[in-house]
């Protein structure tokens, strides 16, 4: 703890010098990538993000454990050479782990010629879930809940086709996918990840699905916080579909798992309900995700499996109000977690504040997080806190 109270110490400390750079020192506004090359239907964008987070753990059953890491380190490229078409690519350099040195992010090209209707061919995010589709640096909290979270249910980026559009007034938009997706073995989890940073044993398979919003309101994007102050509303569902095509179940012998804890995934199928609320300063996100899950051996019983199947069941709501508009934000969150083979329901209740020095360009957060029956583990509980860093340009 008193290496805490030090870091708190050193975080406010770089506050307070934030303050005075962002009150004396002119800054441009909300940079969207730079564009460092334009001419007629050619151009060249380069950008980034970077983001630096402290995060401190104590759970009931271990040693406290802190880090200082970085969280996300993207760059990315974005171009065209002809018109309506354009491609992105984009990396992360701070999750690198093992053999993938560099993790492949956004990869794909694009074509916009169709009216209302953009066409993606490569590796890109799937259409489901609000709080996925949401970008980290757009976040309330500085981590997600789990319905955003790939490592509960919800699909991450996947290489295929992807078709997204409106309508003509945009209150209607919707998106559908069809695409090769990886899911990692893990009784813990249901962790899709994308097939391009595979691992060895990572289960193999296709994933179909679609979305659609409604905005009655006028369109409201993926992004959490009210800046604007007007009211906007949106609902939206999702489903998809994803079935192992048999061709890397590493961790099964003969239909028998060779590690209960570790089982391959037979099939999954998602549900998604949810909703957003943006007045006058205050911004409301609510989400319901249901995960109907099989493991190739149909009796495993683990985790989240309870002879071979799960109903995993997702919730959170979360929101904050902008009590100095466009600068400071306080927030609040509670999500939950049930499945089969729980003991009880995980939940976690987060509070925390939001300080945009240039909106979502430049922010600092706080976000307290407080966990009550881990992994469904009745009175298995740990606290949290989260401090970043977000520099985006």
């Amino acid at each position: 703890m008193i290496a805490t109270l030090r870091f708190m110490k050193f975080f406010f400390a770089v506050l307070a010098i934030a303050i005075i750079v962002n009150i004396y020192i002119p800054h441009a506004a909300d940079a969207a990538g730079i564009t460092v090359y334009k001419k007629d239907d050619k151009f060249v964008k380069l950008g980034g993000r970077i983001q630096l987070q402290y995060h401190f753990k104590d759970p009931d059953s271990g040693d406290s454990t802190d880090k200082v890491f970085f969280r996300r380190f993207r760059p990315y490229i974005e171009g065209s050479l002809h018109k309506d078409w354009m491609g992105k690519f984009q990396w992360d350099m701070g999750k690198a782990e093992g053999k993938n040195e560099i993790a492949i992010k956004d990869a794909y090209m694009q074509y916009k010629g169709f009216h209302n209707i953009k066409v993606s061919i490569g590796n890109k995010n799937f259409p489901f879930s609000r709080e996925f589709l949401t970008s980290s640096k757009k976040q309330q909290l500085v981590e997600r809940t789990f319905v955003g979270d790939h490592n509960y249910g919800t699909p991450d980026r996947n290489v295929g086709v992807h078709i997204t559009g409106h309508n003509n007034d945009k209150k209607l938009t919707y998106g559908f996918s069809v695409a090769s997706a990886s899911i990692d073995p893990d009784a813990n989890k249901l962790d899709f990840d994308t097939p391009v940073n595979r691992n060895e044993d990572f289960n193999e398979g296709w994933i179909v699905g679609g979305r659609l919003d409604y905005h009655p309101l006028g369109n409201l994007k993926f992004s959490q916080g009210d800046f604007k102050r007007k009211t906007k509303a949106t609902i939206s569902i999702a489903a998809f579909t994803w079935n192992n095509d048999g061709d890397n179940n590493t961790r099964t012998t003969n239909g028998v798992a060779d590690d209960l804890s570790k089982p391959d995934v037979d099939k999954v199928t998602g549900f998604e309900l949810s909703g957003a609320f943006r007045s006058s300063g205050l911004s409301v996100d609510a989400e319901y995700n249901l995960f109907k899950a099989d493991t190739v051996d149909a009796n495993v019983t683990d985790g989240i499996y309870k002879n071979g199947s799960s109903d995993l069941k997702n919730y959170s709501i979360e929101g904050g109000y902008m009590v100095v508009p466009g600068k400071i934000e306080l927030v609040a969150a509670y999500q939950a977690q049930d499945a089969d083979n729980y003991a009880d329901l995980w939940t976690r209740t987060s509070v925390g504040t939001n300080w945009f020095i240039q909106k979502q360009d430049i922010k600092m957060q706080l976000t307290y997080r407080m966990g009550k029956n881990l992994k469904g583990v009745t009175d298995d509980n740990e606290n949290e806190l989260f401090v970043q860093a977000q520099y985006v340009f």
